[in-house]
């Protein structure tokens, strides 16, 4: 026969670290044993209409430890299930308190009787089957029952229920196979002698399932039934034929008491009635519920619709809030830009408007707008509408300009303290002039921008304005440089060869000093207005940091203003610049050949000086907007040049 699992100290050491690897106190593991689990239900393998079960349903491996721990005084008793982990190692699954056993039955199903069920009143779900655990033979499930019963009335004072085998008939086997010995347990009343009994495995358990005087009882019972103790079988048998017998009597009983069952079986019809009304009131809740499902999830859509939708609204209104910002003037924009006044007080409103309705008008391009918003009609129409607003603001700015330019040059013409006069030569001052131009220049700009062709007309006013004034400027100076300068009394008749040795040296620095005086002045200041002329009416060429408007005393810085100007890559502005360079400067060259022809008439030695001054500004003009006042260089020197060779022919 094999040896009992119940006898495997190896079993008993392995369950006894399991457990510990949990617990933070140990246990005396008291008796152990390998069982299989499974649950109450349908014959192994099968469900209902003879589906196959599943897996849980399947006998598993599993360890029964039967473990007491000591606490103070008392001692508590458990019941643990360990299972194999993946390496073989046993691992505590669950426990159960032995105090809490009140049933222990054998399995029916099983014929060998090798099969029982633990029941518990403390489970959280008594819903679930319990679990049922198989040993090998009837001896082993003795054993491990026997353990279990001897430890709850030693403990607790009382065994549990045992249901499908006879106490009789374990107390014998008891007997018959366990030892007994004297041993202290400790109670709740202190240390008591027990008796335990104990197999030849060495294995204990507590006291006999029947006591002493339960024992006399049995035997006096089998004397009266003439039987010997070891005749349980027989005694067995006598025993459920009187079971049988009583039943029988109870029926007859009840049978007599027929009143009483037709009682019981009216209530059973009415309670049958109920249920079916129940029934069929649950069918109609169930169709009603059906319906309430129905129409919630009809709502819930309708409402995800909605919900879409107004999420929809809202967006599409931002979007329309978007386009209604682009699609409105600004009533403060409005006023200027239909009817405003362009004085020098609102040129900042103006420009305000510019800018506003310039990016108003690029962002109702097409391709700057969402295609489905760019042929929309309110967006055609603005659009419209806003170019007509462009061209008519563009037409009032360039009418007024046009006027503004004569009318400034006008005021400064008819002020004689621009002028030199009678004994006071007058330089040329344009800063006021350029400080009010300056002004306008961001509103030229967006002229520019809005529209091309209204600067050349711009540009014709302000050049020819500004050419009476230089002109004028020019002439008054020079009148008053050959008034002031005195003739020598000595000097050399006209075409009679040089002057002689004792000629004062006064009277040749008068006429060359006058002629310096004349390029030192004017060529500077027309450097700078050609290069104010580039900026100011929108030319593409760029600007130095150097300040080309401020006038310079010196060919030196004459070179720096004129160099400051650097070309546009646009050939086609630059032939416009050098009209409007024409127009601006054209007739001043006439002063410059008065000088020189009054300066040789007066000293035809000065020629020599004079063609010295205007040869070193000639070197200094670079730059592409000073090319007419190159061109005037060149013209004087040509002239000086001329001149000079005719005094080389009488020498």
């Amino acid at each position: 026969m094999a040896r009992s699992s119940a006898d495997d100290m190896e079993l008993k050491r392995a369950c006894e670290a399991g457990i510990l690897s949990k617990e933070k106190a140990p246990e005396k593991v008291v008796l152990s044993m390998r069982v299989a689990k499974g649950r109450v239900g349908p014959p192994r393998g099968l469900g209902i209409a003879g589906k196959l079960t599943s897996r849980h349903n399947m006998a598993k491996p599993r360890v029964l430890a039967v473990t007491t721990k000591a606490k103070g005084q008392k001692t508590k008793a458990f019941l643990r299930v360990l299972k194999y982990s993946n390496g073989g190692i046993l691992e505590p699954a669950k426990v159960y308190k032995i105090k809490h056993l009140h049933k222990v039955e054998v399995a029916s199903s099983d014929p060998s009787g090798c099969t029982f069920i633990l029941g518990f009143d403390n489970l959280k779900s008594q819903s679930i089957s319990p679990p049922q655990w198989t040993l090998r033979n009837k001896d082993d499930r003795n054993r491990l029952l026997m353990c279990i019963l001897n430890l709850c009335k030693e403990l607790l004072g009382g065994i549990p229920k045992v249901v499908g085998m006879d106490i009789v008939e374990m107390a014998i086997w008891a007997k018959e196979n366990t030892t007994t010995k004297v041993t202290q347990v400790s109670t709740k009343d202190g240390p008591i002698e027990s008796v335990f009994a104990e197999a030849e495995s060495e294995v204990t358990v507590e006291k006999d399932l029947v006591s002493q005087a339960e024992e006399e009882d049995i035997e006096a019972l089998l004397g009266t039934y003439v039987m010997a103790i070891g005749e349980a079988e027989a005694f067995s048998e006598r025993m459920k034929r009187e079971l049988v017998a009583l039943e029988s009597a109870n029926v007859y009983a009840l049978m007599e008491t027929e009143s009483v069952v037709e009682e019981v079986l009216q209530g059973l019809e009415v309670a049958s009635i109920c249920v079916e009304d129940m029934d069929e009131w649950l069918g109609i809740f169930n169709i009603k519920l059906r319906h309430m499902r129905e129409d919630i999830q009809s709502i819930e859509w309708r409402n995800n619709r909605l919900e879409l939708q107004s999420v929809s609204n809202v967006a599409l209104s931002d979007e329309l809030d978007k386009l209604l910002v682009l699609l409105q003037i600004p009533p403060e924009y409005e006023e200027s830009l239909t009817g405003g006044s362009f004085d020098e007080g609102n040129m900042v409103k103006n420009t305000e408007a510019c800018e506003w309705l310039t990016s108003a008008i690029k962002n109702l391009e097409a391709s700057n707008m969402d295609p489905c918003y760019a042929k929309l009609r309110a967006v055609r129409e603005k659009r419209a509408e806003f170019v007509l607003l462009k061209c008519t603001f563009v037409r009032r700015a360039a009418e007024f300009l046009r006027n503004y330019f004569p009318s400034l040059i006008d005021s400064m013409l008819n002020d004689k303290g621009n002028f030199s006069q009678k004994g006071q030569l007058q330089r040329p001052d344009h800063a006021d002039m350029r400080y009010k131009c300056r002004k306008y220049a961001r509103l030229l700009q967006f002229i520019k921008s809005l529209d091309k062709s209204c600067l050349p007309p711009l540009r014709k006013a302000y050049c020819h304005s500004l050419n009476l004034l230089i002109r004028r400027e020019a002439r008054e100076f020079s009148n008053e440089l050959r008034t002031s300068s005195k003739a020598s009394k000595s000097s050399t008749p006209l075409f009679e060869g040089p002057a002689g040795a004792n000629q004062p040296a006064g009277i040749t620095d008068s006429s060359a000093d006058a002629y310096s005086k004349m390029i030192t002045v004017f060529i500077p200041l027309l450097v700078d207005e050609s290069s104010f002329l580039a900026h100011f009416m929108c030319f593409d060429v760029a600007l130095d940091a150097s300040d080309s408007e401020e006038n310079s005393s010196s060919p030196r810085t004459s070179k720096a203003s004129a160099s400051s100007v650097k070309p546009s890559t646009s050939s086609a502005d630059l032939g416009v610049l050098n009209q409007c360079l024409q127009e601006l400067l054209d007739g001043i060259q006439e002063d410059f050949y008065a000088i020189v022809d009054w300066a040789f008439k007066l000293d035809p030695l000065s020629c020599i000086a004079m063609h010295g001054i205007t040869d070193r500004y000639i070197s200094a003009q670079k730059a592409e907007v000073a090319g007419y006042v190159s061109v005037l260089l060149d013209d004087l020197e040509t002239r000086i040049t001329i001149l000079f060779g005719r005094v080389c022919l009488y020498l």
